[in-house]
Protein backbone atom coordinates (compact mmCIF):
# COMPACT_ATOMS: atom_id res chain seq x y z
CA UNK A 1 0.00 0.00 0.00
CA UNK A 2 1.08 3.50 -0.90
CA UNK A 3 -0.35 5.65 1.79
CA UNK A 4 -0.68 9.65 2.07
CA UNK A 5 -3.39 11.80 4.33
CA UNK A 6 -6.12 14.57 3.69
CA UNK A 7 -8.34 16.32 5.45
CA UNK A 8 -10.77 15.91 2.90
CA UNK A 9 -14.30 14.11 3.83
CA UNK A 10 -14.89 11.46 1.90
CA UNK A 11 -17.38 11.14 -1.00
CA UNK A 12 -18.81 8.40 -3.05
CA UNK A 13 -19.62 7.59 -6.65
CA UNK A 14 -22.75 5.73 -7.54
CA UNK A 15 -23.65 3.98 -11.33
CA UNK A 16 -23.07 5.98 -13.86
CA UNK A 17 -22.13 8.93 -12.91
CA UNK A 18 -18.79 10.94 -13.84
CA UNK A 19 -15.81 10.41 -11.39
CA UNK A 20 -14.61 13.71 -9.85
CA UNK A 21 -11.69 15.56 -11.70
CA UNK A 22 -9.99 14.77 -8.80
CA UNK A 23 -9.57 11.72 -6.19
CA UNK A 24 -9.66 12.22 -2.24
CA UNK A 25 -8.94 9.56 0.41
CA UNK A 26 -11.16 7.85 1.74
CA UNK A 27 -12.98 8.23 -1.29
CA UNK A 28 -15.19 5.52 -2.49
CA UNK A 29 -16.01 4.38 -5.78
CA UNK A 30 -18.41 1.44 -7.02
CA UNK A 31 -18.38 1.17 -10.45
CA UNK A 32 -15.62 2.01 -13.33
CA UNK A 33 -15.44 4.93 -15.51
CA UNK A 34 -19.12 6.25 -16.23
CA UNK A 35 -20.27 7.32 -19.44
CA UNK A 36 -19.47 11.25 -18.29
CA UNK A 37 -16.11 10.66 -17.57
CA UNK A 38 -12.86 11.61 -19.60
CA UNK A 39 -11.26 8.94 -22.03
CA UNK A 40 -7.43 7.99 -21.04
CA UNK A 41 -5.79 7.90 -17.92
CA UNK A 42 -2.70 10.00 -16.70
CA UNK A 43 0.57 8.39 -16.99
CA UNK A 44 3.58 9.55 -15.86
CA UNK A 45 4.61 11.70 -12.18
CA UNK A 46 2.21 14.66 -14.58
CA UNK A 47 1.96 18.27 -13.42
CA UNK A 48 -0.83 17.26 -11.08
CA UNK A 49 1.56 14.70 -9.47
CA UNK A 50 4.14 16.87 -9.01
CA UNK A 51 2.23 19.93 -7.66
CA UNK A 52 0.45 17.56 -5.00
CA UNK A 53 3.70 16.19 -3.79
CA UNK A 54 5.13 19.53 -3.37
CA UNK A 55 2.39 20.52 -1.33
CA UNK A 56 2.28 17.17 0.94
CA UNK A 57 6.22 17.85 1.63
CA UNK A 58 5.26 21.68 2.25
CA UNK A 59 2.29 20.32 4.70
CA UNK A 60 0.34 22.66 2.85
CA UNK A 61 -2.10 20.19 1.45
CA UNK A 62 -4.04 19.44 4.68
CA UNK A 63 -4.06 20.84 8.25
CA UNK A 64 -2.69 18.27 10.42
CA UNK A 65 -0.51 16.37 8.23
CA UNK A 66 3.11 16.45 9.81
CA UNK A 67 5.84 16.91 7.18
CA UNK A 68 8.61 14.92 7.65
CA UNK A 69 10.47 17.40 9.47
CA UNK A 70 8.22 18.48 12.52
CA UNK A 71 9.88 16.03 14.59
CA UNK A 72 5.90 14.94 15.85
CA UNK A 73 6.10 11.43 17.31
CA UNK A 74 2.51 10.00 15.23
CA UNK A 75 4.43 6.57 14.74
CA UNK A 76 4.89 7.04 11.67
CA UNK A 77 7.29 4.18 10.34
CA UNK A 78 8.77 5.43 6.80
CA UNK A 79 8.80 8.38 5.32
CA UNK A 80 5.93 10.01 2.64
CA UNK A 81 8.53 9.89 -0.12
CA UNK A 82 8.37 6.35 -0.59
CA UNK A 83 4.69 6.24 -1.56
CA UNK A 84 5.25 9.74 -3.57
CA UNK A 85 5.34 7.87 -6.64
CA UNK A 86 2.44 5.87 -6.64
CA UNK A 87 0.23 8.79 -6.66
CA UNK A 88 0.03 9.77 -10.26
CA UNK A 89 1.38 6.35 -11.31
CA UNK A 90 1.70 5.31 -14.97
CA UNK A 91 -0.67 2.71 -14.79
CA UNK A 92 0.03 0.32 -17.59
CA UNK A 93 3.99 0.36 -16.47
CA UNK A 94 3.33 -0.87 -13.08
CA UNK A 95 1.18 -3.55 -14.46
CA UNK A 96 4.19 -4.50 -16.69
CA UNK A 97 6.17 -4.84 -13.30
CA UNK A 98 3.51 -6.47 -11.55
CA UNK A 99 1.87 -8.70 -13.25
CA UNK A 100 4.64 -10.30 -15.53
CA UNK A 101 6.13 -14.34 -15.56
CA UNK A 102 8.91 -14.47 -13.68
CA UNK A 103 7.63 -12.04 -10.50
CA UNK A 104 7.19 -14.78 -8.10
CA UNK A 105 4.02 -13.34 -6.24
CA UNK A 106 2.53 -13.68 -10.30
CA UNK A 107 3.65 -16.70 -10.66
CA UNK A 108 2.28 -18.26 -7.14
CA UNK A 109 -0.60 -16.22 -7.54
CA UNK A 110 -2.91 -19.13 -7.51
CA UNK A 111 -1.53 -20.76 -4.99
CA UNK A 112 -1.71 -17.39 -2.88
CA UNK A 113 -5.48 -17.64 -3.37
CA UNK A 114 -5.88 -20.75 -2.06
CA UNK A 115 -3.61 -20.57 0.84
CA UNK A 116 -5.79 -17.12 1.83
CA UNK A 117 -8.55 -19.11 1.80
CA UNK A 118 -11.06 -17.07 -0.45
CA UNK A 119 -14.74 -18.66 -0.50
CA UNK A 120 -17.92 -17.99 -2.36
CA UNK A 121 -19.66 -15.12 -0.29
CA UNK A 122 -17.02 -13.73 1.55
CA UNK A 123 -15.74 -10.05 1.61
CA UNK A 124 -12.66 -9.30 1.42
CA UNK A 125 -10.48 -6.33 0.98
CA UNK A 126 -7.32 -5.78 -0.84
CA UNK A 127 -5.60 -3.40 0.79
CA UNK A 128 -2.75 -2.01 -1.59
CA UNK A 129 -4.58 -3.55 -4.55
CA UNK A 130 -2.27 -1.51 -6.85
CA UNK A 131 -2.58 -2.85 -10.06
CA UNK A 132 -5.55 -5.18 -9.27
CA UNK A 133 -3.93 -8.58 -10.07
CA UNK A 134 -5.68 -9.88 -6.55
CA UNK A 135 -8.47 -8.01 -6.70
CA UNK A 136 -10.08 -9.84 -9.57
CA UNK A 137 -8.86 -13.40 -8.51
CA UNK A 138 -10.75 -12.34 -5.08
CA UNK A 139 -13.82 -11.56 -7.34
CA UNK A 140 -14.29 -14.65 -9.28
CA UNK A 141 -13.70 -16.63 -6.43
CA UNK A 142 -15.99 -14.81 -4.10
CA UNK A 143 -19.17 -15.11 -6.56
CA UNK A 144 -21.89 -12.34 -6.73
CA UNK A 145 -22.76 -13.50 -3.23
CA UNK A 146 -19.56 -12.06 -1.93
CA UNK A 147 -17.75 -8.23 -2.39
CA UNK A 148 -14.31 -7.22 -3.15
CA UNK A 149 -12.95 -3.71 -2.13
CA UNK A 150 -10.16 -2.62 -3.82
CA UNK A 151 -7.90 -0.28 -1.18
CA UNK A 152 -5.02 1.60 -2.40
CA UNK A 153 -3.98 5.40 -2.07
CA UNK A 154 -3.48 5.84 -5.68
CA UNK A 155 -6.44 7.06 -7.37
CA UNK A 156 -5.37 5.89 -10.86
CA UNK A 157 -4.78 2.33 -9.54
CA UNK A 158 -8.32 2.60 -8.15
CA UNK A 159 -9.96 4.06 -11.26
CA UNK A 160 -8.10 1.47 -13.57
CA UNK A 161 -9.18 -1.61 -11.29
CA UNK A 162 -12.68 -0.88 -11.65
CA UNK A 163 -12.27 -0.09 -15.72
CA UNK A 164 -10.93 -4.10 -15.64
CA UNK A 165 -13.58 -5.41 -13.83
CA UNK A 166 -16.29 -3.20 -15.68
CA UNK A 167 -14.33 -4.83 -18.94
CA UNK A 168 -14.84 -8.30 -17.23
CA UNK A 169 -18.36 -7.56 -15.95
CA UNK A 170 -17.74 -8.61 -12.22
CA UNK A 171 -20.20 -6.47 -10.19
CA UNK A 172 -19.12 -7.06 -6.77
CA UNK A 173 -15.96 -4.97 -6.86
CA UNK A 174 -15.61 -1.21 -4.57
CA UNK A 175 -12.74 0.77 -5.29
CA UNK A 176 -11.42 3.07 -2.01
CA UNK A 177 -9.07 5.56 -2.29
CA UNK A 178 -7.81 5.20 1.38
CA UNK A 179 -5.42 7.29 3.37
CA UNK A 180 -2.27 6.60 5.97
CA UNK A 181 -3.79 5.86 8.38
CA UNK A 182 -6.76 4.13 7.41
CA UNK A 183 -8.40 1.60 5.36
CA UNK A 184 -11.73 3.57 4.78
CA UNK A 185 -13.80 0.33 5.25
CA UNK A 186 -16.87 -0.15 7.42
CA UNK A 187 -16.35 -1.52 11.20
CA UNK A 188 -17.02 -5.47 10.87
CA UNK A 189 -17.73 -5.52 7.35
CA UNK A 190 -15.17 -7.78 5.86
CA UNK A 191 -14.24 -11.43 6.83
CA UNK A 192 -10.17 -11.08 5.02
CA UNK A 193 -8.15 -8.52 4.90
CA UNK A 194 -5.32 -9.18 2.12
CA UNK A 195 -1.90 -7.26 1.90
CA UNK A 196 0.31 -8.11 -0.41
CA UNK A 197 4.03 -6.31 -0.55
CA UNK A 198 2.53 -3.13 1.24
CA UNK A 199 3.22 -3.33 4.73
CA UNK A 200 6.65 -2.31 4.42
CA UNK A 201 4.97 0.66 2.62
CA UNK A 202 2.61 1.34 5.44
CA UNK A 203 3.44 5.14 6.86
CA UNK A 204 1.53 4.35 9.67
CA UNK A 205 1.25 0.43 10.52
CA UNK A 206 0.00 1.26 14.19
CA UNK A 207 -2.94 2.78 13.29
CA UNK A 208 -3.62 1.01 10.03
CA UNK A 209 -3.82 -2.78 11.70
CA UNK A 210 -6.51 -0.25 14.24
CA UNK A 211 -8.63 0.14 10.92
CA UNK A 212 -7.99 -3.50 9.85
CA UNK A 213 -8.95 -4.81 12.87
CA UNK A 214 -11.60 -2.91 13.14
CA UNK A 215 -13.55 -3.78 9.33
CA UNK A 216 -12.85 -7.64 10.23
CA UNK A 217 -15.83 -8.86 11.48
CA UNK A 218 -15.30 -11.62 14.98
CA UNK A 219 -13.15 -14.23 13.79
CA UNK A 220 -11.97 -12.15 10.45
CA UNK A 221 -8.11 -13.23 9.18
CA UNK A 222 -5.31 -11.25 8.04
CA UNK A 223 -2.67 -12.48 5.24
CA UNK A 224 0.39 -10.74 4.80
CA UNK A 225 2.91 -11.50 2.47
CA UNK A 226 5.69 -9.39 2.33
CA UNK A 227 9.61 -9.61 2.03
CA UNK A 228 12.76 -11.52 4.14
CA UNK A 229 14.56 -9.06 5.13
CA UNK A 230 17.89 -10.73 6.19
CA UNK A 231 21.09 -9.15 5.94
CA UNK A 232 23.58 -11.16 3.90
CA UNK A 233 20.76 -13.00 2.35
CA UNK A 234 18.31 -10.92 1.10
CA UNK A 235 19.14 -8.32 -2.20
CA UNK A 236 20.51 -5.12 -1.47
CA UNK A 237 17.87 -3.54 -3.02
CA UNK A 238 15.28 -5.18 -0.40
CA UNK A 239 17.80 -3.96 2.55
CA UNK A 240 17.30 -1.06 1.26
CA UNK A 241 13.71 -0.56 1.01
CA UNK A 242 12.02 -2.74 3.56
CA UNK A 243 12.32 -1.52 6.91
CA UNK A 244 11.59 -4.56 8.83
CA UNK A 245 11.64 -8.69 8.80
CA UNK A 246 9.21 -11.23 8.91
CA UNK A 247 10.04 -11.51 13.11
CA UNK A 248 9.38 -7.28 13.26
CA UNK A 249 6.28 -7.77 11.39
CA UNK A 250 4.81 -10.26 12.89
CA UNK A 251 5.27 -8.78 16.33
CA UNK A 252 4.19 -5.14 15.70
CA UNK A 253 0.96 -7.50 14.25
CA UNK A 254 0.44 -9.84 17.20
CA UNK A 255 0.96 -6.61 18.85
CA UNK A 256 -2.11 -4.93 17.30
CA UNK A 257 -4.47 -7.68 18.76
CA UNK A 258 -4.05 -10.47 15.96
CA UNK A 259 -2.38 -14.03 16.78
CA UNK A 260 -0.84 -15.60 13.98
CA UNK A 261 -2.16 -18.72 12.42
CA UNK A 262 -0.25 -19.67 9.88
CA UNK A 263 3.39 -19.35 8.17
CA UNK A 264 4.03 -20.55 4.37
CA UNK A 265 7.50 -20.77 3.22
CA UNK A 266 6.23 -21.87 -0.67
CA UNK A 267 7.48 -18.18 -2.22
CA UNK A 268 11.40 -17.46 -2.95
CA UNK A 269 11.95 -13.91 -1.40
CA UNK A 270 8.70 -13.12 0.50
CA UNK A 271 7.33 -14.84 3.91
CA UNK A 272 3.19 -15.47 3.78
CA UNK A 273 1.88 -15.16 7.02
CA UNK A 274 -2.19 -15.83 8.04
CA UNK A 275 -3.68 -14.13 11.30
CA UNK A 276 -6.74 -13.99 13.09
CA UNK A 277 -8.31 -11.12 14.66
CA UNK A 278 -8.11 -11.85 18.53
CA UNK A 279 -11.21 -12.31 20.24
Amino acid sequence: MRSWSSSIRPVRRSAGRPLPPILHPATRMTCARGAGDPPGIPHGPGRFGQALWFLLTLGLLAPGFPSADTGQDDGRKVSPHLNAGYLDADYERWKAVFERPGRDIFDQRHRILRESGVRTGMQVADIGAGTGLFTLLFARSVGPEGRVYAVDISPVFVQNILRRVEQEQLANVEGIVNTAKAAGLVAGSIDLAFVCDTYHHFEYPAAMLRSIAAALRPGGQLVVIDFRRIPGVSRPWILRHVRGGRSEVAAEIEQAGFELVASKDFLRENYFLRFRKAE
